[in-house]
């Protein structure tokens, strides 16, 4: 029971820490304001799936008891409206690259695959969820997909595909870290553990760090792509 109050707000405080970082690269760096703001905009109705994990892949104590009444909650609203923005953003900021547009006559064999390429981890989550397995598998997959479509239509985009990706992982794996270090053993207690693959590291389930590795890659590409920029050496 003493668990059970204590981690009642972790969820809450836990996506909101998301938004810290948010804000400093907001503030810090206003040449990627509208990537930030549009990014996390798009990214935040993502936080409506969460009837699809919960609790098949994790049952995290929400605020109002919402994740435990309906399956909805806030947090995770807040969460990817956070990581959207930061996702988006961080490869170019990193790097020190700025935007510029490009035409589609600079792609033209590829253009025609446009938005079929944008909308592959749309098209593919649905099917993917017919296969008797955790929810978060097609999830990762469906991400990875559109990231490859991302580089298939795209091919100025692969590095930032592949470092965005690893950027995004070591980002959050150290909130991952943060989590587990600041409320010991709220992984293990709120986590769908036996649902999943059974390896951890650093006590941090794989699917974790394969959902940040995934949508780092398919995310910090999807303002380039959608709005047909392309990232350039300030």
């Amino acid at each position: 029971m003493a668990h059970l109050a204590a981690d009642h707000y972790v969820w809450a405080i836990w996506a909101s820490a998301f938004l810290i970082p948010w804000l400093a690269l907001y503030v810090a760096f206003p040449r990627y304001r509208s990537t930030i703001r549009w990014a996390s905009v798009l990214t935040t109705p993502i936080g409506l799936t969460e009837p699809l994990f919960v609790p098949a892949y994790w049952n995290p104590p929400s605020l109002f008891d919402l994740a435990q009444r309906t399956r909805f909650d806030i947090e995770s609203l807040i969460f990817c409206f956070a990581i959207g923005g930061v996702g988006a953003s961080v490869y170019n900021i990193l790097t020190g690259r700025s935007f510029e547009p490009v035409t589609s006559a600079a792609f033209e064999t590829r253009h025609r695959y446009h938005r079929a390429a944008l909308l592959i981890p749309v098209m593919t989550f649905p099917i993917l969820m017919f296969i008797p397995w955790n929810p978060i598998y097609p999830a990762i997959i469906a991400m990875l997909f559109g990231a490859v479509g991302t580089i298939a239509c795209r091919p100025d985009l692969t590095r930032s595909t592949a470092v965005g990706g690893v950027v995004f992982l070591i980002y959050y794996l150290i909130f991952m870290l943060g989590l587990e270090w600041s409320v010991p053993g709220y992984i293990a207690r709120v986590w769908n553990l036996p649902a999943l693959s059974g390896i951890l590291i650093y006590r941090i389930p794989l699917e974790e760090l394969l959902f940040g590795l995934a949508f780092g890659a398919y995310w910090s590409g999807i303002y380039e792509h959608l709005a047909w920029r392309r990232s350039v050496k300030i």
